[in-house]
């Protein structure tokens, strides 16, 4: 697990710099592979923006959120990171267990619905 975090505009303090790799390394319980993690904190007029890169294996996620303190905005890039894994996970898990895409699902419910509207 690599985390880079990187400040722009602003003064990056230890504790900004804890918080946001400890939140970060928790995402890697969800993940198979090792994870690349690129974190840039900035802050723009009196936004605080939060902008996150992971990649692990072939897998790339991206979530960037702006707001006016920088640990929410860490808290919710995180959410959305958290989000996106979850969501590519349902997804793979589906895959393999032979469950039906979300075209092939709609495919059948517009079948059934003109069979319904035939009779």
């Amino acid at each position: 697990m690599n985390i880079a975090i990187t400040f722009r505009h602003m003064v990056g303090t230890d504790a900004v710099k804890q918080y946001a790799h400890d939140k970060i390394a928790k995402l890697q319980r969800f993940l198979r592979q090792a994870m690349n993690a690129q974190v840039t904190l900035s802050v723009e007029g009196l936004e605080h923006i939060a902008d996150v890169r992971i990649s692990s294996g072939s897998q790339q996620f991206h979530a960037t959120v702006r707001s006016q303190d920088m640990y929410a905005s860490i808290d919710k890039v995180i959410d959305k990171l958290d989000r996106q894994i979850e969501a590519d996970k349902t997804a793979s898990m589906a895959k393999k267990r032979g469950g039906t895409s979300a075209a092939e699902f709609a495919a059948e419910a517009h079948e059934a619905a003109e069979g319904r509207a035939r009779d």
